[in-house]
């Protein structure tokens, strides 16, 4: 299940490390944002392995757009939820000047090649 939700990035918590019963070494960081609703919520998600680097440069107060999954589990008839982050968009700030490709005009296209034996390809 995918999802997305736009708010404003409130904290950006430290980064988490350990190792897993495999032996494997894992890391993850959480960051919550606040939405932008009628009435705002706060949400708590979580970046894992090379996902956090998803966060670098976005700064607490900027607005965000998460995009996310949702995943539940059972571990000992308790269940556990995890809101995951798999990307983060920085929406532009409404008096940002976008950058659009220059215009064209027909001066921008270059003039036909012939040869002498009414060839006009270039090869």
């Amino acid at each position: 299940m995918s999802m997305q939700v736009k708010g404003t990035l409130l904290q950006i918590l430290k980064t988490e490390t350990g190792v897993s019963k495999a032996g494997k070494e894992w890391k993850k960081q959480d960051f919550v944002i606040e939405t932008n609703e009628q009435f705002p919520k706060k949400v708590c998600f979580t970046l894992f392995g090379d996902k956090i680097s998803l966060i670098d440069g976005v700064n607490e107060g900027s607005e965000v757009e998460v995009y996310f999954s949702l995943e539940s589990r059972d571990f000992n008839g308790k269940w556990y939820h995890n809101i995951n982050a798999w990307k983060i968009d920085r929406p532009e700030a409404p008096g940002a000047v976008k950058s659009y490709p220059p215009e064209f005009s027909a001066g921008d296209i270059p003039p036909e090649l012939s040869d002498d034996q009414g060839n006009d390809l270039p090869f």
